[in-house]
């Protein structure tokens, strides 16, 4: 029996190839194929681990497919009706999301911004889609002289508030996003409202101190699972706040992929039975959404040299999934996530090399952990465990 799992998530390192990505506007986004092409990619641990061995993988410029990996690999599927890391994250833990969450291409109604106003004490300007880092170029001066609050929004299901330290406390940031929480349900239930402070004088930067505050799982998720089994879930990153912390028996967040990474060098080190639960945003929110390919090959090459300490401290009796929630092809269209397709790289004493294939879901992860862990599960995939171990 396997006694701790360690699923990694690669904020949007997703591999092409979904087969309803013109649905999305997506049509050939492929983050693996546009990161790999640069320059600055080095994964040589990853590449073990059989990124490339993926069917149809795009194969890389200086890394393709390997005759002996280490590791299982296979791409995952998206059932749910979204590209964002809510839906992608709560799939991978067996909850699918059949209704989209809402979208609001010509920003938020009337009604849902005057009484933000009024409940806020604060106005609000701008309140259409929007790239983070330009919103607060155009936006941040008239911010600064009014104390306007930020509201904007993009191609995914989210309501953002961007606000100067200066002119709004942290504190009172995520204040007003609870109030926004509250306030959109129904018809107006978005997945996050997300808290985007920044400082500094023009062009301003984005601080880490950025909060999501998710919609409530509409039903239980292998994080409940496992806890009311008895077992440990422990989170590093945004994941409890994608979950709006149900499930999980202790979390921190962190400021940036290397804090993360960090955390989860400590994590391997702790005594503990159950799962690590692991988001890395920086490839999605410093790369993939700023269409930059280098930095993005960069990011993921500073994870490629983190994996062999990581690997070493594994116990024979622990199990290592690297995975994705979706796309963010930094070299597509837009600065919008991308609806592709997810790899699975599971890696452990126990786990030999399978080609899992290509028609496997995100939930099977969830429905595999489960197995591995010898808990009771009822909710969607499959499991692989009988497949790749040993």
């Amino acid at each position: 029996m396997i006694n701790r799992v360690f699923i990694t998530v690669l904020d949007s390192f997703g591999v092409g190839n979904a087969l309803d990505a013109a649905e999305f506007g997506d049509k050939g986004a492929d983050t693996l194929g546009s990161v790999s092409s640069s320059d600055y990619f080095e994964a040589p641990n990853l590449t073990a681990l059989g990124l490339f061995n993926i069917d149809n993988a795009t194969q890389g410029k200086k890394y393709t497919a390997i005759s002996d990996p280490i590791g299982s690999y296979g791409r995952l599927n998206e059932e749910s009706k979204g590209k964002d890391s809510t839906v992608g994250h709560w799939e991978l833990a067996g909850l699918v999301s059949k209704v989209p969450f809402p979208l609001f291409p010509d920003g938020f109604p009337d009604e849902i911004i005057s009484e933000f106003e009024k409940l806020t004490n604060r106005k609000v300007i701008c309140n259409k889609p929007y790239s983070g880092t330009e919103v607060i170029k155009d936006y941040g001066e008239e911010h600064l002289k009014t104390g306007a609050l930020i509201v904007y929004t993009s191609g995914d299901s989210v309501f953002q508030i961007a606000a100067h330290k200066s002119i709004v406390s942290i504190d009172e940031l995520y204040k007003d996003c609870l109030i926004a929480r509250k306030m959109l349900s129904g018809k107006y239930n978005v997945s996050r409202v997300i808290a985007r402070p920044f400082d500094g004088e023009y062009p301003f930067v984005r601080t880490s101190e950025r909060h999501d505050f998710s919609a409530v799982p509409t039903s239980d998720t292998l994080t409940d699972v496992l806890s009311n089994q008895g077992f440990d879930v422990l989170g590093i990153g945004k994941t409890a706040d994608l979950f709006a912390e149900k499930g999980f028996t202790n979390f921190v967040r962190t400021k940036s992929n290397e804090d993360g990474m960090d955390k989860l060098k400590d994590a391997v080190t702790k005594d503990f039975h159950g799962i690590c639960f692991t988001n890395l945003v920086d490839f999605d929110t410093m790369y993939g959404h700023r269409r930059d390919k280098d930095g993005y090959a960069k990011a993921i090459s500073a994870f490629d040299r983190f994996l062999p300490d990581f690997m070493s401290k594994l116990k024979d009796d622990d199990v290592m999934i690297l995975t994705a929630d979706h796309g963010n092809d930094p070299c597509y269209l837009g600065t919008d996530h991308t609806r592709e397709n997810v790899p699975c790289l599971v890696y452990g004493k126990h786990v030999r090399s399978v080609n899992l294939g290509s028609n496997r879901v995100f939930s099977d992860i969830a429905a595999s952990v489960a197995d591995m862990l010898g808990a009771k599960y009822s909710l969607s995939g499959h499991s692989f465990w009988e497949i790749v171990k040993k």
